[in-house]
This record gives C-alpha cells, structure tokens and sequence, in this order.
C-alpha cells in the first residue's frame, strides 16, 4: 500500500458494496465496512474487511469513503449523522465521498451541497453494470464532480472500473445512469419477451439465444443474462426490486424533463407484477417470470 494512499471505508455492503469492496481488498489494507446487516458484515470479514461499528465509524477511521446505498434518502441519513457528529465536536478523518447510489438527481446534488458544508468532497460514480460484472471488472463507471479527486484517489477508483466517463457536474452521472439504465433495463424486457415467444412457436430457448447471438439482434444483456434466463437461475447479481425503483426515478425524471417514455411505463408494471409474485430479490433476469407464468393480475 503505498504511504499516500488514503484509508478507504465502505458504507452498505449489500451486492455492489460487496463487490466494490472485494476489488479494493486486492493489495490496499485495510478498508472498513459497515451495514445494518449482520449477515453482510460476516461476509465482508471473510472477504478480509475491517468492520466499523457504525457509518460514523467508518468516518472516523476512513479518509476515502465509498457510499453503495439503496437510495438517496438513506445517503441522507448517513449525512446527518456526520452532522451529528461535527455537532459534538468530534472531528471525523473523511474527507472524500464517492457515491454509487443511484437516486433521484435533485437529491443527489443536495447530498452534495450538504457534505460540502461539511467540509467533505462528493464524487458521484454510478455504477454501469452488475455486482458480477463488478467482480470481473468489466462494469464501467459514470462519473459527476471528479474535479477535486487526487490522483491517488483516481488510481483507487481506477480498481473498481478502468472505463470510465467524466459527465461534467455533481447531478450529471446519475441522469446519464437513468439513461443507461432504461436502455437496458427494456434490452431484459425484450430478451425475455423474445425468449417466451420462441419457445412458444415450438424453437428450443438454448438454440434460439445461440443464433440470435450470432446475429444483428445480438446484444450485451444476451451474453449477461440469457442463460440465466434459460435456467431460470434468479441468483441475485443486481436484484428486481432495485431496477423497479430506478425505473420509477426514470419516469419522473422523463416527466420533469417532457420526454414520452411509454415503453418504461409499461416496464413498470411488469416489474410490478413481479415484485407481488415474490420475485423482488431475485435476480433482475426474473423479467422473465413476466411474460412466462404470471397473470395480467400478477398471480
């Protein structure tokens, strides 16, 4: 580890947390971690994490802290405690945030606004891809407010993703995540739309992915999720009920911004029919489940 480089902590270790952590455990020691879980703070420990008690913890111990959250209320949150505890005149070592959470983007640029006054900087770094595609290293990253990162900070976020895009100011990354993520939040819709049609006209699913793969219908979701979609294999790599909610962040977003998005709206509802199948923390390919056994009711 070299002597500049800052102590890193991680706030909420659930699939992109873990994965993030686990590619930034590889040669930097140590990183703290938090999350309300237990069962996630066990797995952090065995990946050889340090556990923190609490996210203030975390910001005593940590210069660099990555925020992997469900949304922004609960980023939010961990800002009023740093509050809370510049209120008791503790002096905490974070210096520098870099949020994956994708939320809504007024709200991200508040949090920033917030932390600022704190004294702390605020990178966003909205994540394009799955915790497995973390994993492997072959996600990429969307990038907002990189300005203030030294270079040491750059190399470190360089560990989680080599690809990344700079899109200007704090609010930027996340609207271009709510773009990327429609696209391919509808490319599953249709893989499995298209999957549940070919079988249906009697074509074997395995045979169809692997001709429509070498075809000009081929896409990346083909090679992410269409075995699991063939095996029916739900094993969360990015869970369902956590597209629905982006899909509903794009839907007020398009409508702020008078875009027509009635192919997200109807993705909704089908994510919806899911999530009341019992399907919310299954795997985001369970879209499937959508067009293959569930009623226009969702029973």
């Amino acid at each position: 580890m070299n002597r500049n480089s800052p102590v890193i902590g991680v706030i909420g270790i659930g699939l992109l947390g873990t994965a993030i952590a686990e590619r930034l455990l590889h040669g930097t020691a140590p990183v703290y971690g938090y999350d309300r879980d237990p069962e996630r703070m066990e797995n952090f420990v065995k990946l050889g994490g340090t556990p923190a008690q609490s996210t203030n913890d975390v910001a005593m111990k940590s210069q660099l802290v990555f925020l992997c959250l469900p949304n922004s209320d609960v980023v939010t949150n961990v800002i009023l405690d740093l509050q809370a505890l510049r209120k008791q005149g503790q002096q905490a070592a974070i210096r520098t945030v870099i949020d994956s959470t994708t939320g809504q983007p007024d709200e991200v640029i508040a949090n920033a606004e917030q932390l600022r006054e704190l004294g702390i900087q605020y990178v966003e770094a909205t994540v394009a891809g799955s915790s497995q595609q973390v994993s492997d290293g072959t996600a990429l990253i969307f990038l907002g407010g990189v300005d203030c990162l030294s270079s040491e900070e750059r190399k470190i976020l360089r560990k989680i993703a080599p690809q990344q895009f700079e899109l200007g100011a704090i609010g930027e990354a996340t609207r271009f995540k709510l773009v990327h993520n429609l696209l391919l939040g509808l490319n599953r819709a249709v893989l499995a739309e298209t999957l549940g049609f070919a079988e249906a006209l009697g074509f074997d699913a395995r045979r169809t992915l692997s001709i429509l793969e070498q075809s000009p219908a081929a896409s990346a979701v083909m090679q992410s999720k269409g075995q699991k979609m063939i095996k029916r294999d739900w094993s969360p790599q990015a869970k369902l009920t956590q597209h629905l909610k982006d899909v509903g962040i794009i839907l007020s977003t398009a409508s702020e911004a008078g875009a027509r998005t009635p192919f997200s709206v109807l993705h909704s509802v089908l994510l919806e029919q899911c999530v009341r199948a019992g399907l919310g923390d299954a795997d985001n390919s369970a879209i499937r489940e959508a067009f293959d056994r569930l009623t226009e009711d969702g029973d």
